[in-house]
């Protein structure tokens, strides 16, 4: 049976990034608490290992029932890491993931487990209501599996073998997805694009989850097809009451989708607020220069954008201090030596940087 925490009576030497905080509150869902994935670095013939990237480092997070949680940040900053970790698709290297499960109760009721101490049995009943959309349509779909046995997939690793009822959930799906049941006998060569990532979301769907981790799945689509898309999830999102985890690039597709939005920099959270205070409101400086670069659709706007000196700092061997510093234009003396703190400044609004308080930064 899993590991299913009923009483938080956690000794006082477990440090306070691992201890639940907002699993308590009734429509939470999700509490990630200092989620650490490090993956080493081996050289020599006997392959020592000699260091560590650190892609993910000690992040909080949590997610509300029927909510989308964005995750922006530049390319190698340990979002899709982030999302892979909790769903146990990559092992943890530290931390917590308290999750609201139904799946693991004798009553049917939501008891609260921590992902991160279940065994195998008990993660492949918790990916009945976690599952992940994959940022790449064409690889991620096996090219020898049909449609039907691509979407059907899911169900019968989880046991069901009604080929009849199998396929009736298949077509229901398709259909839901934007899809016609004849395109169940095809293969995934067969299809667009954006076609493909429908039937990657509606394999996401077999299981009825409450979450789904969206791991860039509008990146390699067309401009119009995106929109669709998004579009999509969002109705997806209403009729089945699903909580998204939301992974991109793009700073105006995740406004648009999301309800709350974490920036990600060198494998920490660096900000996380409501969508609309944080492009109209950021506290942290690298959260300020990303939303200038937001392209505006006004050829008369000046562009005001902040270009950050240096380059990305390196995950295998970070600076100290604050990771942004090197390139922060407002950094002081105790950003270059004491890691700061990630607190709540506002209400939803918490923030990692040592001056939050004094700065006045530019949104959107």
């Amino acid at each position: 049976m899993a590991k299913i925490l009923k009483t938080y009576n956690l000794s006082e030497n477990i440090e306070k990034h691992l201890k639940p905080v907002h699993i308590h509150e009734r429509d939470v869902i999700l509490d990630v608490r200092g989620l650490t994935k490090f993956f080493p670095i081996k050289k020599g013939f006997l392959k020592k290992v000699v260091g560590n990237v650190q892609a993910v480092d000690h992040i909080d997070f949590f997610l509300r029932e029927g909510e989308t949680l964005g995750m922006v940040g530049e390319s190698g900053c340990g979002k899709t890491t982030a999302s892979r970790t909790v769903i146990r698709l990559y092992e943890p290297t530290d931390g917590a993931a308290y999750f609201k499960s139904s799946v693991l109760s004798e009553t049917n009721e939501p008891v609260i487990v921590n992902l991160m101490d279940l065994d195998a049995e008990d993660m492949k009943k918790i990916r009945k209501e976690m599952s992940m959309i994959f940022q790449d349509p064409i690889n991620s779909l096996n090219p020898r599996m049909s449609v039907y046995d691509i979407v059907a997939e899911p169900l019968v690793i989880h046991g069901e073998v009604n080929n009849k009822k199998n396929e009736q959930v298949v077509t229901n799906l398709l259909e839901r997805v934007g899809l016609r049941s004849s395109h169940m006998r095809r293969y995934p060569h067969e299809f667009s694009g954006g076609q493909r990532q429908r039937i990657g979301i509606a394999r996401a769907l077999a299981l009825n989850p409450k979450i789904i981790f969206c791991d860039e799945p509008v990146s390699a689509l067309d401009v119009s097809i995106q929109a669709q898309t998004l579009n999509l999830l969002k109705d997806l999102q209403a009729d089945f009451n699903l909580s998204y985890v939301f992974v991109a690039h793009d700073l105006s597709v995740v406004q648009h989708i999301s309800d709350r939005v974490a920036v990600m920099y060198v494998g920490k959270v660096a900000e996380i607020a409501d969508s609309d205070e944080l492009y109209n409101n950021p506290l942290h400086p690298y959260t300020e220069a990303l939303m200038s670069s937001v392209p505006k659709p006004d050829p008369k706007y000046e562009s005001k954008r902040i270009h950050m000196q240096g380059d990305v700092a390196d995950p295998s061997n970070p600076p100290s201090g604050c990771y942004f510093h090197p390139r922060c234009q407002y950094a002081e003396e105790i950003c270059k030596v004491e890691t700061p703190e990630f607190r709540e400044l506002k209400t939803d609004h918490f923030v990692s940087c040592h001056r939050a308080e004094e700065l006045d930064l530019r949104g959107v």
